[in-house]
């Protein structure tokens, strides 16, 4: 089961592993009281992704579009995988965020990725798995004028 909260909150035993997936540690924040198991900033937004949806915060749909390009640039596809990884061996893992926001931020749009996920897409990230729907040639209907009687 994979969850998300605000790295801030108190950690309990119910988060199993939790994984911080900003790019930036949290301020004032310090490991022990973290008690975060795993760091994967390559899974955060660009720092200028990140800029842009702090100005434009009504802007959600095109947030999260932007953010899974970047999830499926090639420098995102080793800690993709290893969340997959993560997630496939624990019970329990617990994406955090330090943004105000707990219900429009990075880790809720990776979770919404993560549970729309069957399998880790391979090569580019969750784009590439698109991509290969879309290569497949599709038969095209065949006019009337050049059908068999």
């Amino acid at each position: 089961m994979l969850s998300v909260k605000r790295v801030y909150e108190t950690p309990s035993r119910s988060d199993g592993e939790r994984v911080l997936v900003d790019r930036l540690w949290p301020r004032g924040l310090s490991k022990e009281a973290a008690a975060i198991k795993l760091w994967l900033h390559d899974l955060a937004p660009s720092n200028a992704l990140r800029g842009w949806f702090h100005n434009h915060p009504g802007y959600w749909a095109q947030f999260r579009k932007r953010y899974f390009k970047e999830l499926a640039l090639p420098k995102a596809a080793p800690a993709l995988e290893q969340l997959y990884t993560l997630k496939a061996k624990k019970r329990r893992v617990t994406l955090l965020f330090a943004s105000r926001n707990i219900e429009q931020n990075n880790a809720v749009a990776l979770k919404e990725l993560m549970d729309g996920a069957k399998k880790p897409p391979t090569g580019t990230g969750p784009a590439g798995a698109v991509s290969v729907k879309k290569r497949v040639a599709v038969p095209k209907a065949v006019p009337k004028s050049s059908r068999k009687s």
